[in-house]
């Protein structure tokens, strides 16, 4: 199988209080990987791998996560993310908004994610288009998992899903995300609604492919993510505005229960807010189920 490195999760991991940092440094992490997409022999199929990069990355992340060590389970999360065109990605970058619902254990190995949004990545996708975005692994993108549906795993409902991994996202627009363990199956189901609509079926990730996640998830997190090349400025983050009423903004944020049903976070066990670089990026306050995030990037790091 083609090993496909989240360079998403590097911060997110890193960040964890409980997991070494010391593996962050090594000279071949994800944060040091791009995504190469090449034809075969015939010109016919495309193959995509990841490659890794001799620039140190800069990786940096707005939002809010769910407290780790929190007793209460979860099966699931929703949320409604603004989506924006054309934010300043040059090759490498990524500009996203993300949802991540996961399974944390103390080591790289036995970490289960299960990630949805949007991304702007032009050495993934070929492009500067913005690309609905999933993504999974079940040992932490050591040798499982991928992006979209570049290898076997997830399973896509070809009659009723509204949209397929990776198409692209045109113009300013909302979309609304839900995963949820199904309480009949076992299996995580992707529901997907542009503004206006109603949520269908995407498809589903099997509970085989999991080994912590065949049980329940213990972290979700929401927010913005970009990287960047050390000495380049960071690039925008949402659509470059800081928080505020123009800014980009995560909605309808809920918590699924094991019956399928869904609750809004409260103070207990709550979300803490997080932000890596606050001169470059912010996030609001958080509004009972919504925050904004966002910053014109433009830092360089050297």
């Amino acid at each position: 199988m083609t090993k496909l490195v989240c360079i998403f999760l590097l911060l997110l991991i890193c960040s964890l209080d409980n997991v070494s940092t010391a593996w962050c440094h090594k000279p071949y992490i994800w944060g040091e990987m791009q995504f190469k997409t090449s034809a075969s022999s015939n010109g016919s199929l495309a193959s995509t791998e990841a490659v890794p990069l001799y620039n140190k990355q800069n990786n940096h992340f707005a939002g809010y996560n769910s407290y780790l060590h929190a007793v209460t389970l979860y099966y699931g999360a929703t949320g409604t993310l603004d989506v924006y065109e054309s934010l300043s990605a040059s090759d490498g970058q990524i500009g996203s908004s993300i949802m991540v619902a996961m399974f944390e254990e103390p080591h790289m190995d036995t970490i289960n994610i299960i990630q949805v949004g949007w991304n702007i990545q032009p050495s993934y996708y070929g492009d500067n288009k913005t690309h609905f975005l999933i993504g999974w692994t079940s040992d932490g993108y050591l040798t499982t998992g991928c992006f979209d549906l570049k290898c076997n795993g997830f399973v896509l409902d070809h009659k009723n899903s509204p949209i397929t991994p990776g198409d692209t996202l045109d113009g300013k627009s909302k979309i609304s995300l839900k995963i949820f363990k199904s309480k009949d199956t076992g299996d995580w189901w992707l529901h997907f609604a542009h503004a206006g609509q109603k949520f269908a079926p995407v498809g589903y990730w099997p509970k085989s492919l999991f080994n912590a996640l065949k049980f329940y998830a213990n972290y979700v997190s929401w927010g913005g993510y970009v990287t960047t090349y050390d000495e380049e400025p960071n690039p925008p983050m949402g659509n470059g505005n800081w928080p505020g009423p123009d800014s980009a903004q995560i909605q309808d944020m809920q918590f699924i229960k094991k019956d399928e049903t869904s609750y809004r976070p409260g103070p207990v066990p709550g979300l803490s807010s997080r932000v890596t670089d606050e001169a470059c990026y912010k996030v609001s306050d958080f509004m009972i189920d919504h925050f904004s995030y966002g910053g014109p990037g433009g830092c360089t790091n050297s």
